[in-house]
């Protein structure tokens, strides 16, 4: 066969112009200078023998060609025209009568068909042009030793499938094909994470508050008759620092005088109080996953009323709020022994402190009224990175608050010594110390024998022991004993710690 003829049945009209001559020389020229050039060969360079399908056309095989390479095809016939789909995703040139090439130019799917000189298909492919991902998967094998990471491509995005050793790899290989693919949202991230560790988070929560409250002021009460005139003076000093009146029935009263008379009402309160709290919640969670944890309850809440439109019976809506101690977290493992946490915890309790009452007029002699607490609320939320059994103090609070006031008729209690009978003084110390300390673990599993509950080595009495002696326990924290028979003498029912 003469080389002129050849080439020009070799290629549409298209390829029979003298640019795609060019583009077949230095193609060849290519592959000729440069091996490392060298395209992968399809089955080994021998003739794939065509699969005809019942309808006598022939059946396309699939290729998958990155962008930029190349492949070559043996056909077992000569070639006299290719039917190239969209030649912008894929080419093929005809380097000889049963041999061409097949170029993957953009991203994308096209399929391309070979006849013979008497119009027969000979074979027919549909072709995959993918992203380039060799440089990937070789960074992935050096930067991720440990890991067993595949990447592949699908359309314009990217597949991660494998194992990876922790979840810091499995992040690191997702942000390496999302910098690739252009965006995370290009990724599709099917990572398993083998041996994924557990970690154990122990919260701390301590607080210890001292109030101090002291009050102390003078009531006059006087009626002075002049005649047939009569003046009544009346001086009442409310508390004002505190919010309330606590010497309420702690009064002392004295009456000077029968007309005139002068009642003079000395109230004096002094009160202190410590109040402490402790919390120590803890928490496993699988690297990666969130947990919460609460131990409270919910306490009711008017939320408004609701009427009938024919009856005008009006009802109360209740909510819930809740209250107790709550813990919620999200530990990541980065690397052996360091975890990285995001962690939101609270402490609340009821308070009468700014409690609310509210009235409701039953019938024009009755008044419902209901009284609703308030929450007070100790709360810390923040992201911290920690080893393994390592404590921080995640929230610490040193808060100390003076409120001092006094109340008088003006002018009188401005009074050297006599000032105090007309003036009341009201003076509210509060100190708090609060401190947040999370320490988390790494754990694994633990057999049950390892483990104990809180009533291992709890035994009811028996009924003589209870009914006689008043013992409400035989036997509690020895765990496995038995108690040996004895008599009732001694001292019963008492648990010694």
């Amino acid at each position: 066969m003469k080389t002129v003829d050849m080439k020009c049945r070799a290629n549409l009209a298209t390829m029979r112009t003298s640019a795609v001559r060019a583009l077949s020389f230095s193609a060849a020229l290519a592959l000729t200078l440069n091996p490392a050039l060298t395209p992968v060969v399809a089955a080994d360079y021998r003739p794939v023998a065509p699969v005809a399908a019942a309808d006598g056309q022939m059946n396309a095989r699939f290729l998958s060609l990155g962008i930029g390479k190349s492949i070559v095809i043996d056909l077992p016939r000569d070639i006299k025209d290719v039917l190239v789909a969209d030649p912008k995703i894929a080419n093929a040139v005809v380097r000889s009568a049963q041999r061409a090439y097949i170029i993957g130019a953009a991203v994308g799917q096209t399929n391309i068909v070979f006849f013979d000189s008497a119009g027969q298909q000979i074979a027919a492919y549909d072709i995959a042009v993918k992203r380039d991902l060799n440089g990937v998967r070789a960074a992935l094998k050096q930067i991720l030793p440990n890991s067993d990471i595949q990447i592949d491509g699908l359309g314009d995005g990217i597949v991660l499938t494998g194992t990876a050793a922790n979840p810091l790899e499995a992040q690191q290989a997702n942000d390496l094909a999302a910098r690739l693919a252009g965006g995370a949202d290009k990724v599709v991230n099917s990572i398993v994470v083998r041996g994924r560790d557990q970690v154990m988070l122990k919260v701390t929560v301590a607080e210890v508050a001292r109030n101090i409250v002291k009050q102390l002021g003078i009531d006059l009460t006087a009626n002075l008759n002049y005649g047939t005139s009569v003046v009544t003076f009346s001086n009442s000093n409310p508390f004002t620092a505190l919010g309330k009146n606590l010497v309420d029935g702690n009064n002392l009263t004295t009456k000077f005088g029968a007309t005139p008379s002068v009642q003079a009402t000395l109230r004096a309160m002094e009160t202190a109080g410590v109040i402490r709290t402790l919390a120590e919640p803890n928490l496993t969670a699988i690297s990666g996953e969130s947990a919460t944890f609460i131990a409270g309850g919910e306490f009711p809440v008017p939320a408004g009323y609701a009427c009938d439109p024919v009856t005008h019976v009006c009802t109360t809506q209740i909510s819930f709020k809740k209250f107790g101690i709550s813990l919620n977290f999200t530990p990541v493992v980065l690397s052996e022994g360091k975890i990285s946490l995001r962690v939101m915890t609270e402490v609340s309790e009821l308070s009468n402190e700014n409690a609310i009452t509210l009235s409701q007029a039953v019938t024009s002699s009755s008044v419902n009224s209901l009284t609703v607490p308030s929450i007070k609320t100790r709360r810390a939320e923040t992201s911290l990175e920690i080893p393994s059994g390592g404590a921080m103090a995640m929230a610490g609070l040193i808060q100390q608050q003076t409120k001092q006031a006094i109340s008088g008729l003006p002018g009188m209690m401005q009074l050297p010594i006599l000032g105090a009978l007309f003036r009341s003084r009201d003076f509210v110390n509060n100190a708090t110390e609060l401190v947040v300390i999370v320490t988390p673990y790494i754990v694994r599993a633990a057999a049950p024998k390892d483990l104990s509950r809180p009533d291992d080595g709890f035994a009811a009495p028996a009924d003589p022991q209870a009914e006689l002696l008043g013992n409400i326990n035989r036997i509690y924290g020895v765990p496995g004993r038995t108690e040996p028979a004895k008599s009732y003498r001694g001292t019963y029912g008492f648990i010694t710690d």
